[in-house]
């Protein structure tokens, strides 16, 4: 079995009396989505901002691709490769799909970011960037602000950035929320292929599209995993039914 990606050990988070992270341990593994699931109040995106780096753990450590990241920014994470996308978008609205995406290859490059001057003809920047946007079908809307774009293009826009900025596993805070059937659909063909190239951790309330897309499913009820296993394990596990799928299951 290959080494995982990412992984956390005993992760720990309170607030005040609140234990909202008790004790969780998980891992990534190359070329797979793994879900995280669970209720409102679970304490899923609680564990999203630990391992991204944006929430310091009280306990537990966080590791990415072998090394302890634990006290590493979430800058320093993104550098090394960890991506995150977010529940809600990120994307500067008078900016085009192309100029998002030159600006996340710039930042993988590690230069400056050049707004003052035109960047359109720097092929270095150019060609990475179309290659990312293509590789979510938006190469036919490069030039097209963030904000004409529809609310599922922008979340293939938010994915192209990821890509472009290099990263070798995502993290992704509920990908489908706000999306229409058709939006659903064409976003799970999409992960369903880059989990080849970035493998996916995903915290995501549509449970069509988890059991769609997970090769393995994690469930958080009151801040701890109560099962992890494959989507037919966790159909069938009696503490997930009644914890959390209810009907859903059946």
């Amino acid at each position: 079995m290959a080494e995982p990606i990412l992984g956390v050990s005993g992760l720990r988070k309170t607030f005040g009396a609140l234990k909202v992270t008790d004790g969780v341990s998980l891992d990534l593994r190359p070329g797979e989505i793994h879900a995280l699931i669970g209720p409102n109040g679970a304490g899923k995106s609680t564990l999203i901002h630990q391992i991204c780096g944006s929430l310091a753990p009280d306990e537990g450590r966080v590791f990415f691709e072998g090394r302890d990241v634990t006290a590493s920014t979430p800058a320093a994470r993104a550098r090394a490769g960890l991506g995150r996308t977010f529940q809600v978008s990120t994307v500067i609205p008078e900016f085009t799909a192309l100029g998002h995406a030159m600006l996340a290859v710039q930042a993988r490059q590690g230069t400056s970011f050049r707004f003052l001057r035109p960047v359109a003809g720097d092929r270095s920047l150019r060609e990475p960037a179309m290659a990312a946007l293509a590789r979510v079908g938006l190469e036919n809307r490069a030039h097209v602000p963030a904000a004409v774009l529809s609310h599922g293009e922008r979340r293939r826009l938010e994915v192209a950035l990821v890509l472009a900025l290099g990263s070798k596993a995502l993290l992704m805070d509920e990908p489908m929320a706000g999306m229409g059937s058709e939006g659903s659909r064409e976003l799970t063909a999409l992960l369903s292929e880059l989990r080849r190239e970035a493998p996916i951790l995903m915290v995501e309330h549509d449970m069509d599209a988890v059991f769609a897309l997970a090769d393995r499913i994690s469930v958080l009820v009151y801040g701890r995993i109560v099962a992890t296993g494959t989507p037919d394990e966790i159909r069938r596990d009696p503490v997930v039914r009644q914890a959390y799928l209810g009907d859903e299951a059946s």
